[in-house]
């Protein structure tokens, strides 16, 4: 069989690029190779930097409601491809066909914001700021720019960051994870035929090495990351030493607490979805349950149930709900939490070691598969509940009240995302107020901003002072410039000495 070739694509194609070094691509449901994506170097990446600093000159003089009209142009062949889209990521990523199409759906939502550039890139005028004097500002794009994205949303991830980057007249390199690479060339495609120029938009696949060259390249200006910790760590301080703008999102460990008046079936169905959704791979998952008072009791029977019968089947089948984990590697990292946990004296509940792949359709015997895992009684203390698994393992943690269940959560190194579910209106309020987390949901259990809004955590989940996409993107992928304006009629006569005021 021949493998389908993965390259790179700069300068409005495909590019086989200068390094021999590949990576085999696989199709997590069945283990098997499915293509061979190109892992650039250096050089490759030079070609995407000269490429996207010639083409950013005329790109970012181009009216703003020009560079929308390309992005509309995009979006509607992204709603006319969204399901072609959904399928090379269930094929590479091994997530299930309808959450596919729901990251498409949330990627789509940041190119219509995009579109919006024009009122976006308004800015402030004020007349008469001293006598004869008129101040305003610009936001003008900061140059080349580079995504380096993880392998969990091959395509919503990237649509956090290039749309509102070129929205802003930035061009663009995107270093997509190589584990599912080619919707990153689809979507290449897609905006050469909607019309964006040559070069303003290049992909560069590859590993350390590509991103290690994006990293100290002396033209890239700003540079955006969603990953782990360890490494969005390493982004920022290695992109700020290289004097780039950096905002890096890493890790998460996600609580969902669960007070005693909480609608027990509601929540059931939030920790079933958000933990064991997309296997757990993905930042905003639902690892931990604190259970507060007597909800322990009332709430595992019905959790143990509902983990033990989840349907785990090949992403292809349309009543899957979850499919399998994305690499062998991946699957024996989990594995090896899971036993870490036993160790350390969690209850478990439900093992997901034991799932047989032939369950989950035919020929993905040899596929990376695990159930849905349950641990009771986690404490604090326990690398389980202290360090992010990526996997479909939910941690339940018991505490004695509201205080305790918020001081818990404010005690972890992570403030990604957390929820409560409560039907106490001052529990959501103080709750809401007092969380150290970035996005809290109330009765919500994955609190995903909308496109408008912006994402982002607080503590080790951001390196950064300023969120993905909405009015922070904006910001981000911009450099504000005041200009102070004066004609030689109102000038007085004589040198001025002292500092400036308002006159």
């Amino acid at each position: 069989m021949t493998l389908q070739a993965i390259h790179h694509f700069v300068q409005g194609q495909r590019f086989a690029g200068s390094s021999a070094r590949q990576q085999d691509v696989f199709n997590p449901a069945t283990g098997a190779v499915t293509g061979q994506v190109a892992l650039g170097n250096a050089a490759d990446v030079q070609a995407a930097v000269a490429a996207a600093q010639a083409a950013f000159p005329a790109w970012a003089d181009m009216p703003p409601i020009r560079r929308a009209r390309v992005l509309f142009k995009f979006l509607e062949l992204l709603n006319r491809h969204r399901d072609d889209l959904a399928r090379m990521i269930t094929a590479e990523h091994g997530k299930v066909f309808t959450d596919a199409q729901g990251e498409v759906n949330r990627g789509i939502e940041i190119v219509e914001f995009a579109c919006g550039a024009p009122q976006l890139l308004k800015t402030a005028f004020t007349d008469q700021v001293s006598t004869g004097i008129d101040n305003w500002t610009l936001r003008q794009p900061l140059g080349v720019v580079a995504g380096i994205t993880p392998f969990n949303f091959p395509v919503m991830v990237p649509m956090w960051m290039f749309p509102v980057a070129l929205a802003c007249g930035n061009s663009f390199i995107l270093k997509p994870s190589p584990i599912d690479p080619s919707p990153s060339l689809f979507m290449a495609d897609l905006l050469k035929e909607a019309g964006l120029p040559d070069g303003v938009f290049n992909v560069i696949q590859g590993d350390k090495e590509v991103v290690d060259a994006l990293l100290t390249h002396p033209q890239v200006q700003g540079l955006s990351f969603v990953g782990s910790t360890p490494i969005a760590n390493y982004i920022y301080e290695t992109g700020a030493h290289h004097g780039k703008r950096v905002q890096a999102l890493g890790g998460a460990k996600n609580h969902m607490v669960v007070m005693p008046d909480a609608d027990l079936d509601q929540a059931v169905d939030a920790l079933i979805g958000s933990a064991y959704g997309s296997a757990g791979e993905r930042c905003m998952a639902i690892s931990v349950a604190v259970l507060v008072g007597d909800v322990a009791e009332r709430i595992m029977p019905k959790l143990v149930e509902r983990t033990r019968t989840l349907k785990v089947l090949n992403g292809t089948n349309l009543s899957a709900e979850m499919g399998p984990i994305v690499t062998a590697a991946a699957l024996a990292r989990i594995t090896g939490y899971i036993e870490q946990g036993q160790q350390e004296g969690a209850k478990m509940l439900v093992d997901g070691r034991g799932f047989d792949g032939k369950q989950a359709g035919e020929g993905c015997d040899k596929g990376f598969w695990l159930g849905g895992t349950l641990f009771d009684h986690v404490k604090p203390n326990m690398r389980i509940y202290k360090e992010e698994i990526f996997g479909p393992v939910l941690s339940c943690v018991r505490v004695k009240d509201f205080g305790e269940a918020v001081n818990l959560i404010n005690a972890h190194e992570f403030g990604n995302g957390v929820s409560c579910f409560t039907r106490d209106g001052n529990v959501a309020r103080e709750f809401s107020r007092r969380i150290q987390v970035g996005m809290v949901g109330i009765n919500v259990p994955i609190p995903v901003p909308m496109a408008w809004h912006g994402f982002g955590g607080w503590k080790r989940s951001l390196f950064g002072d300023m969120h993905a996409y909405g009015e922070e993107g904006v910001r981000f992928y911009t450099r504000q410039k005041s200009i102070m304006q004066r004609w030689p009629e109102s000038i007085g006569k004589g040198a001025e000495f002292a500092m400036p005021t308002s006159k």
